[in-house]
Parts: C-alpha cells; structure tokens; sequence
C-alpha cells in the first residue's frame, strides 16, 4: 500500500488556537517577534514568543540548562548553581522531549505539542560561534495532537505523533530559533495507536502500523510514500533507537513482545530471544554505537501488573543478537541513557547509576546517587531518573528533591542541587545539536559549550 504523505514546501509557523492552558503560559517570559501562518491557515498575531537581541546577554560559553515538568508546570534552572531561571504554569500531565536543535524542549500537553524556548542561542559567524542567553518560554509554535505521543528528533528532521489520530507532523528544528515551526511534511497511519515516526537519512520515513487493540507492523516508506520493506512480526511494538548507520543508511531498533526487530541496510532482522515472550519497549542508542541499550521484561502477566526487571539488554544491530546483563537490583523506564562515548547508563534501586562499556556489558562505574528506592505503581508519578549532556549525568531523587551530576568519563560526582519542584520528568539543553540530533555535520561546529560554573580534575561542565 502506498502511504499517502503532504509534503509542504515552505516553513510555517503554526500556532495551534484554542489550547487554553497552553495559550496563556505563552503570554509570559520574553518579548514576542516573527510571524508565518498558523496551523489553520489564519494570519498569525505575532507567531512565536521570542525574545529580541536586546534581552539577549552574550557569554563566553553555555552552561546547560535543566527544565524539569512536574504537577502544575514547567520549571527551568541554571546547572551551574541550581537557580530557577523560570516557571511556566501548565495543567495536565506534562511530558518532554528533544526538539531536536539543542535549544528548544517539545512540551506535550493539553492534545498538543509546543516547543518550549530554553534561551540558549549559538550563533555561527564565520568560523567561530557567539554565545546568548535569554529567559525561557513556552513558545507559541504548537501542533494539534489528541494524546501527544513519541517526539523523535533523527537526522535533521523531528517527527511528532499523535496516538489519538496517527497523525504525523516532520517539522525542520532548524526553523525554530527563527520563530518558526517549520513544517516540512504531514502525513499519518492507517489508523490512530501507540505509535512512533523516525525520519530516516534519504528523505524516508520509519513508522509504526496498528490500532488501539493491537500493532505489529512497521514500514519504511521512501521519500514517495512507497512502502520500501516492511515487518509484521512485531507485536507490541513500542520504543525505538537509532544505532551507528551503515554504509547503507540509518539503522533503527525497535522493541517487540516477542523480540526486538532492527531494520538495517534496507531489511528487517528479528533478534532471537529464549521463550515465546521478551519485550524491550524502552531502548537508547548513540550515533557511534552499534549496541542499543534496552530493558529486558520477559513476563507476558506479571504479578501486580508491574514487572520490575534486573537484567537489561544490549542489543547487537550488527547481527541481531543480544547481551542480557543482570544488574543485581530493579530499575524502571525512565533508568536508561546513554553517555557521550557511548557508555550504557543505568539508574537502578539500590540507589546506584551504573556505568557499562556497551560493548563488553562490563561495569565501569557504580555511583551511589540517590537512597533506594522502588518503581511507583503508576507510571505518570515522580521516581528517579536521569539525562546526560556534555558528559554529564543529570540524576534526580524527587523524594529528596535532590539532583546529582555526575562525570561519566569518572564516575565522579561533582554537584549536586536542591530542587524546588518535585519533578516527573528531566530534560537538558546545552544549546547545540549533536550526535544523531546535529543538524548541519559539515558546519563549523561550536566549541565546548558549557563550563557548568565550576571543574574537577580537568573537566569542564
């Protein structure tokens, strides 16, 4: 079948109208400048908040910037000292993730998506970089999406999904430091489900298939929308991560109940597993890294309908096999990550962050972070978490209301903050794109942006 796509030609601002929580959280923050059409076509009225120069301050370099979501908003806060840079109010449940330019974070709530300013600006002139900051702001670029799902940034381009229609949305993230949303494709699936998009290289599109009671399918469509392969043996299917690409093109696992599934060099390839049931559905990978770290549950019916794993999975895309490292005590989706070199990062409860060389499954590093703890029985409550930029994990305990840095290069932790909210999720901004998120690779690329206000043994955060 061929995939119908709406491919638009132009960038567009599109500031979604009648989001009433999400509306009136973008009237704070900075001044507003731009413009461009709204999603329905309308004549905007000052399209995106976004600061001017003159609220601008240029630095010498960028410290990143943590922005937690917790019940009742959005809160961003200077690393270097833990300061509270801003607080957007927003109802419902919040989730974040990458926008995909190092600068801005996609907001999903209130059926919508919108990208939220977290006020770091590099700016390439000539063969050098200049440095800003500026207050953050909830934006108003936003994209209409009734039960807002994966956001996945890959390759230069952003794929927003929307779980309650199958609708699709490629924005270009380079347009958004203009004001911009910068939509580049619309196109959705067969039928609304739990599902995800992942722009590919050449132009395609790797997406899920299914409907709200079951999904197996995933297809690779070319840049006409024409089906280029194709798997249904991948029931449950849910997460993605993209591993080192081939001399053929991106190479993007995918979790199953029955296996993970990896497409690579133009082909599906199932990972064979020991039993009927395994499902990996929370994976990280890393651009120079052909190994993906994912969860490892292998209990169809758990008891209390929690299963609380201790071994993960380090999934081979060169072959389609797998490692299986037992760590010795639980953890939960929001444990895994992946460190600058390609280190396997994983926070368990026992309180410790585990540092693994991928490749082997050895442990490099045990780094007592936060008290011990268990998965919460629902998911949407605060447990601890982590999130790496510039070489650092960013690990938070909501119990003590408490983040830990850690060098992952070390294993050292070298700061640690209070927090003033108790937060559910942790995204970090350094302010430039990079690894499978870098826009432009051939660009003369920024120095090293952060100096975090402080350094230990050598480096600089």
């Amino acid at each position: 079948m061929i995939q119908m796509r709406t491919i638009v030609m132009k960038r567009r601002a599109a500031a979604l109208l009648g989001i009433g929580a999400l509306a009136l959280a973008a009237c704070g923050g900075a001044s507003s400048t731009g413009g461009g059409d709204t999603a329905g076509g309308a004549p905007s009225d000052g399209g995106a908040e976004q600061a001017p120069a003159s609220d601008r301050t240029e630095v010498g370099a960028l410290t990143p910037r943590i922005v937690l979501a917790h019940e009742g908003g959005v809160t961003t806060l200077d690393s270097a000292g833990g300061a509270t840079l801003a607080t957007t109010e927003l109802e419902g449940f919040i989730r974040l993730n990458p926008a995909g330019d190092g600068r801005h974070v996609a907001v999903s709530a209130s059926d919508a998506i919108t990208m939220y300013d977290t006020g770091l600006l590099a700016q390439g002139h000539g063969d050098h970089f200049h440095y800003y900051v500026q207050d953050p702001v909830l934006t108003e670029l936003s994209v209409e999406a009734p039960h807002p799902g994966h956001v996945v940034p890959h390759a230069g381009r952003t794929a927003l999904f929307a779980d309650g229609t199958g609708a699709i949305t490629l924005i270009d993230p380079t347009a958004l430091g203009e004001g911009e949303l910068g939509i580049l494709e619309e196109t959705s699936t067969e039928a609304p489900h739990h599902g995800v998009a992942v722009p590919l290289r050449d132009g395609g599109l790797l997406l899920t298939q299914g409907t709200e009671d079951a999904r197996s399918t995933v297809q690779v469509l070319d840049a006409d929308g024409r089906v280029t392969a194709q798997t249904d043996d991948c029931p449950g299917v849910h997460g993605e991560a993209a591993a080192q690409p081939t001399a053929a093109g991106d190479v993007i696992s995918l979790g199953c109940e029955n296996g993970s599934v990896i497409y690579r060099d133009g082909a599906f390839h199932k990972v064979a597993i020991d039993g009927e049931y395994q499902r990996s559905g929370n994976q990280k990978g890393h651009q120079d890294s052909p190994i993906v770290l994912a969860d490892h549950k292998v209990e169809a019916e758990p008891a209390g309908g929690i299963e609380r794993p201790t071994e993960i999975a380090l999934i081979d895309t060169r072959n389609a096999t797998q490692q299986i490292v037992d760590l010795g005590s639980e953890y939960w989706f929001r444990s895994l990550d992946r460190g600058t070199d390609g280190e396997a990062l994983v926070l368990t409860a026992d309180g410790e962050l585990n540092i693994l060389d991928a490749e082997t499954g050895d442990i490099l590093h045990e780094v007592p972070v936060t008290g011990e703890w268990t998965e919460p029985d629902n998911w949407q409550e605060p447990g601890p978490m982590l999130a790496v930029a510039d070489g650092t994990a960013f690990v938070v305990d909501p119990a003590a209301q408490r983040l830990v840095m850690v060098d992952v290069a070390s294993g050292e932790v070298y700061r640690e903050l209070e927090l003033p909210v108790i937060p559910h999720e942790i995204q970090v901004t350094t302010g430039t794109a990079s690894g499978e998120y870098e826009l432009v690779p051939d660009a003369p690329q920024p120095g090293e942006p952060s100096d975090g206000g402080g350094d230990h043994d050598g480096h600089d955060h």
